[in-house]
């Protein structure tokens, strides 16, 4: 097993130097010493201080001298393992230096697992030497003789295995270092154990199974125990080997054979968690580190200094599953618990920034990187927060930063990638493209932007060649479209004129200079907006969720009365609770997809839904908004907008609706899908004594007002219908891109614009006109049909 080696050595040294009168204890005066040495920029008062250490104090209550001199070494070397300070932060602080040939006291040295020998017996230093770290642990260590043999036998046949398939090349590690890390705390004990490379084991040869084998040979041994206690310690201890070694499919059966024999002891559910998380299984994960957390609970004070480990792992597992919002509420309460739990602040930022709660992920990130500035994955996260809230020059330093920290840090250079060509940067966007691909050869995302950076640069033969390596990765339609584009350019050999990279010269004409021939086609205002909503469906995919499922769980699931602001008691629910509720309808996401939905859904309409930034939604509401758009005929996203406003109030006769009611949704609507509106004008709504009721005849009418209803909903089906549709070979005049959706032709100068150009008021400069008349084909056969039409009219004039 892996040594701890000078970490612990590094603790050793700090504990030395404030054990002023070397009882082996530091005992109130001495611990507020060192919180102070090693926090030189912290100005603590006297009050901080004493809180801090009664925490502590508490927390740490195990590793208390016997007659209460203080904490020992063991206590604070677990105080670092549990993430409550750093290590070689704090070394530096203290000026100390770390020398190499020192050996350090024989009580906490350790050999690694290829000194193990099967000595029946051995005393017990000699345990000690050659067993890892957390074995000897008082509260996670092992308990009976007979599991130290246990434990020798296993480490021999892991050893054993590992070599046999190291000769056969089917052993192999893969370095993570260029990636950023979860801040995942993997054991209850120290973290430090777990080696930085990933192990991956060939399971299905003969070395395998003779392994297996002798395994369940081993774990018959433990349950022959000769008490259930024993039993337990020697299913806990197989597990924590093969943990060590990666072996997370029987770590995991032995877990949950210890879990059967002490069902409330925290240990074994925690470490399963992990093992499930480890193997991908994110909602059993969750499952277990929920069982972990009620077993600590009901355990009192014993389990208390292990929570904010058990909160930053439930959070990751949720995250594991999507569950962004709800992994917040954890990564806060393991950063309440532990103020100086550095990852679970860095966890809460990049959680918080992928909702989109900028300010607040960039307060969280600031925090974890003061307490350790070396952490390069903080401030990779910190820069792309600064990018979305428009501090481009700081958010290029704090990726620089990230990248001098972690040499080859993916993540870093992809999104100072996106970050320089949202700057027009091209030529650097390129650079830091082509970085990443250095390091992760087969990342088609990133060989699908250098060749985009490339052709903004100018540079498009170097730009086709990236994108048909891009195409040899995947065979994703954009690639398809981006190559048709390339093409296009080269046979028009445009410059681009400052806008996207390849767009023919284009001017922007005034809404007013735009004309519609026909019924049919869109004004393009009411299509910039519809653009948007439909937009806002794919990223959520509520399209794709039938607006009935809306009505399903009105009616199957209870929502408990709260109380407003305003003292009306209302069907309210927090954001986490709402978030698994979305998590049910769109069951049918992966969760990166769900993430992505969940931070459309928290920007676009909790924004406007949580006004005061409560915590907490009006869930009628927040039904009657989703139900525009979702799937289904819009008579029925309608019917059911009007039924969730039915279902809000506790007092309503269940046919009508307070006019007062309607009108804040109509208003509410029109904030979240057309924010030219904004909200000011809501709070004239809030004090409003109407109390007059709305019928659903009523309700409809007030909801199809082109001008202050949500008259914009025939264009959004238009695009849910047509928005795939393709016009053969015809390109936008402007984007040069193939035209997908509908097509807009001027009648007199004859250019095509896509829906976006259209909307944008955007029409090539080399057309000229007082005005642009444009008529609208959904598909290629009206086109064909109009032309036909045309055609024929044009031959009987002629004749």
């Amino acid at each position: 097993m892996a040594t701890r080696g000078p970490r612990s050595e590094k603790v050793r040294r700090i504990f030395n130097q404030f054990d002023a009168n070397r009882d082996g204890a530091l005992n109130r005066e001495e611990m507020a010493s060192l919180v102070v040495a090693v926090n030189p920029r912290v100005k603590f008062s006297d009050e901080q201080i004493s809180a801090i250490l009664d925490e502590v104090f508490k927390t740490y209550s195990d590793f208390i001298d016997g007659e209460e001199k203080g904490l020992t070494y063991e206590g604070l070397l677990r105080t670092y393992d549990d993430g409550a300070g750093d290590v070689d932060r704090d070394y530096v602080a203290l000026g100390l230096e770390l020398n190499f040939d020192d050996k350090a006291p024989p009580h906490v040295s350790e050999a690694s697992s290829s000194s193990i020998v099967d000595e029946r017996m051995a005393v017990e230093t000699q345990k000690k030497q050659r067993t890892a770290a957390w074995a000897v642990s008082p509260n996670h260590g092992i308990v009976f003789d007979d599991t130290w043999k246990i434990v020798d036998d296993l480490e021999i046949l892991v050893k054993r295995l590992k070599v046999k398939q190291a000769k056969g090349g089917k052993f192999k590690g893969e370095n993570f270092d260029a990636y950023s890390d979860a801040g995942w705390s993997r054991e209850l004990g120290p973290s430090a154990e777990i080696s930085e490379k990933r192990v991956v084991w060939e399971e299905s040869g003969h070395d395998f199974t003779v392994f297996l084998k002798e395994l369940v040979g081993l774990r018959d041994r433990a349950d022959g125990a000769r008490s259930r206690e024993e039993a337990f310690d020697g299913h806990m201890a197989i597990g924590r080997v093969l943990y060590e070694h990666q072996l997370f499919k029987e770590a995991l059966v032995s877990f949950n054979r210890a879990c059967e024999l002490q069902p409330v002891d925290v240990r074994p559910h925690f470490r399963a968690g992990n093992c499930l998380y480890a193997l991908e299984r994110y909602k059993e994960a969750k499952e277990e580190f929920l069982l972990a957390l009620e077993a600590a609970e009901a355990g009192g004070n014993q389990w208390a200094y292990l929570l904010p480990q058990m909160y930053v792992n439930l959070g990751i597992a949720l995250e594991g599953e999507g569950m962004v919002l709800s992994a917040c509420e954890y990564y806060r309460e393991a950063a309440i618990l532990c103020p100086t739990h550095f990852r679970a602040l860095k966890l809460l930022g990049s959680a918080l920034f992928g909702v989109g709660e900028y300010r607040a992920a960039v307060k969280a990130l600031e925090e974890a990187i003061f307490m350790k500035p070396d952490y390069a994955d903080a401030h990779c996260d910190l820069a792309s927060a600064l990018h979305a809230m428009g501090e481009d020059e700081r958010a290029i330093e704090v990726f620089q930063k990230a990248i001098d920290l972690k040499p080859g840090h993916v993540d870093a250079f992809y999104n100072l990638g996106g970050l320089y060509m949202d700057l027009g940067r091209f030529q650097r966007a390129s650079e830091m493209y082509t970085r990443v691909l250095a390091v992760w050869p087969n990342h088609w995302r990133a060989q699908l932007n250098k060749a985009v950076s490339l052709l903004g640069a100018g540079e498009t033969e170097e730009a086709k060649r990236a994108l048909k390596e891009a195409l040899k990765m995947t065979n994703r339609v954009e690639l398809h479209d981006a190559i048709s584009h390339l093409k296009q350019l080269q046979k028009k050999k445009t410059k681009p004129n400052g806008g996207a990279p390849g767009e023919s010269p284009f001017v922007i004409v005034e809404p007013s200079k735009f004309r519609t021939v026909g019924e049919k086609t869109t004004v393009r205002q009411e299509l910039s907006y519809a653009l948007q909503i439909r937009s806002l469906q794919r990223i959520t995919r509520l399209s794709r969720c039938n607006v009935e499922l809306l009505k399903k769980e009105i009616s199957e699931h209870e929502v408990p009365v709260s109380y407003s602001g305003r003292g009306d008691p209302e069907k309210s629910i927090r954001k986490p609770s709402l978030e698994e509720i979305l998590h049910r309808l769109l069951s049918f996401l992966k969760p990166e997809t769900f993430q992505g939905a969940i931070k459309a859904v928290n920007e676009r309409i909790l924004s406007v839904l949580d006004e005061s930034g409560s915590g907490r939604v009006d869930l009628g509401m927040f039904f009657a908004i989703l139900a525009p758009i979702c799937g289904g005929p819009p008579e029925r996203r309608k019917r059911m907008a009007f039924d969730a406003l039915l279902w809000r109030p506790l007092d309503g006769d269940g046919a009508n609706v307070k006019k007062v009611d309607a009108t804040l949704y109509i208003k509410l609507l029109r904030a979240v899908y057309v924010p030219s509106q904004g909200v000011s004008e809501l709070l004239e709504i809030h004090g409003d004594s109407d109390t007059s009721m709305v019928s659903f005849s009523e309700f409809l009418v007030m909801f199809d007002d082109p001008d202050w209803g949500f008259g914009i909903m025939p264009t959004l089906v238009k695009l849910e219908t047509g928005d795939r549709n393709r016009h053969g070979n015809t390109v936008c005049s402007v984007c040069c891109y193939p035209i997908i959706g509908s097509r807009f032709k001027e009648v007199k100068s004859h250019f095509s614009l896509c829906n976006q150009c259209y909307s944008e008021g955007k029409v090539p400069s080399t057309f000229k006109q007082e005005e642009y008349k444009f008529k609208e084909y959904g598909n290629e056969a009206e086109a064909m049909k109009d032309k036909c039409m045309c055609f024929n009219l044009q031959s009987r004039n002629e004749k």
